[in-house]
């Protein structure tokens, strides 16, 4: 049996983060475990100290259950390099090379309108880009 894996992400501003990436992912807010109605109600079980906020985090899941939770955690430092693990979006539907660079050109230019940047581009392959805060990722097709 395979290890299930969660995908955890500092940042500087956890709610921006992710609504960034349920953009990028299609992901959905996940709900607060239970017996918890609401993450507020959660958070107040912990002794945390009184500047941390339940805003300070956020928590993406794959609504058919199948991809990894995504974690959004603020921490003090800002990014200072280069990711050492990214995510690479892909962008499904088979085709020509041509067909497939327009999906994966039409995927780009929807996440840069949602607050992402483009790094670099490789012609009909791949195109690297930056969430919000400077994370890379990479926008590219799906396996035929």
């Amino acid at each position: 049996m395979a290890t299930r894996i969660d995908l955890t992400l500092d940042c500087t501003d956890a709610k921006l983060l992710a609504e960034f990436w349920k953009t990028a992912l299609g992901y959905v807010d996940e709900p607060p475990p239970a017996p918890f109605e609401t993450r507020e109600e959660w958070f107040a079980q912990f002794d945390l100290p009184e500047d941390d906020s339940v805003d300070d985090a956020q928590w993406l899941c794959d609504p058919d259950g199948t991809g990894p939770r995504l974690s959004l955690l603020k921490v003090p430092e800002p990014k200072t390099a280069k990711n050492r693990l990214h995510l690479d979006i892909r962008v499904p539907g088979h085709g020509s090379t041509a067909e497939r660079w327009a999906r994966i050109s039409a995927e780009s230019e929807r996440l840069v309108e949602a607050g992402g940047s483009v790094l670099a581009t490789f012609d009909e392959h791949h195109v690297v880009m930056a969430d919000p805060e400077g994370n890379e990722f990479c926008v590219a097709a799906a396996a035929a």
